[in-house]
């Protein structure tokens, strides 16, 4: 389960001034849901994905994940707990152009030194899921957009993650690989994983799929 509770965050801007990203939000997401936060540019949400992942912490109050008071982990534990914990799927990809598509889906378990039976076989299986089997030896920048879109996103399931954070996912897609995009997210709904998107985007309002949105304006949930 995620839980922030009573969460401020503020942005300093200068030697003087702040900006109040978020004004005391509680929420909380069960494990399994798929939770989309919508709101305009600048509304909060990239900023509540931030705290779950523990990139930020907050000004005041806590962030809690599976138990864990993960806004007062220390800034060395942090990023262990973002390998062992989170998927990321990005606006842009982030794939590394000159890495071949397998070589980008195992760049996140580089540090964890995984067996390598098991990440051949847990590559086989994200492949073979994503009909990208033919293409794991092939640089990225030679595939199809959608081809780099898969291949993001096996990245962001390489390390079996109980959070996937989707940050305006479609922003840079057109309206046919975003569906396409929307109906890998409702694939990968389990029960397992909880997913939070992050998105304006109205494809995503009302599917079915989706267990709750939540409106932010202003650093407030509405």
């Amino acid at each position: 389960m995620i839980e922030l509770k009573n969460v401020t965050k503020e942005f300093k801007v200068g030697a003087k001034d702040k900006v109040v990203a978020l004004k005391d939000i509680n929420l909380h997401v069960q494990k399994g849901e798929i939770v989309l936060l919508k709101g305009p540019s600048g509304s909060g949400k990239s900023t509540i994905l931030s705290l779950i992942a523990a990139l930020n912490k907050p000004t005041i109050g806590e962030v809690i994940v599976d138990g864990k008071r993960v806004s007062k982990l220390a800034d060395n534990f942090t990023s262990l707990f973002r390998r062992e914990n989170i998927g990321f799927i990005f606006q842009r990809y982030n794939l590394i152009p000159s890495l071949s598509a397998k070589e980008n889906v195992i760049v996140p378990l580089i540090p964890s030194n995984p067996d390598s039976n098991w990440l051949e076989d847990r590559l086989q299986e994200l492949f073979q899921n994503f009909s990208l089997e033919s293409k794991m030896e092939v640089m990225v920048k030679n595939l199809s957009g959608g081809e780099q879109q898969r291949v993001a996103i096996a990245r962001a399931l390489v390390n079996n993650p109980s959070i996937i954070i989707a940050d305006e996912p479609t922003a840079n897609l057109d309206k046919k690989l975003s569906l396409e995009f929307i109906e890998i997210l409702k694939k990968l709904k389990n029960g397992h994983n909880s997913i939070i998107i992050a998105s304006h985007d109205p494809l995503f309002f009302d599917l079915d799929f989706i267990d709750r949105q939540i409106d932010i304006h202003n650093g407030e949930i509405l």
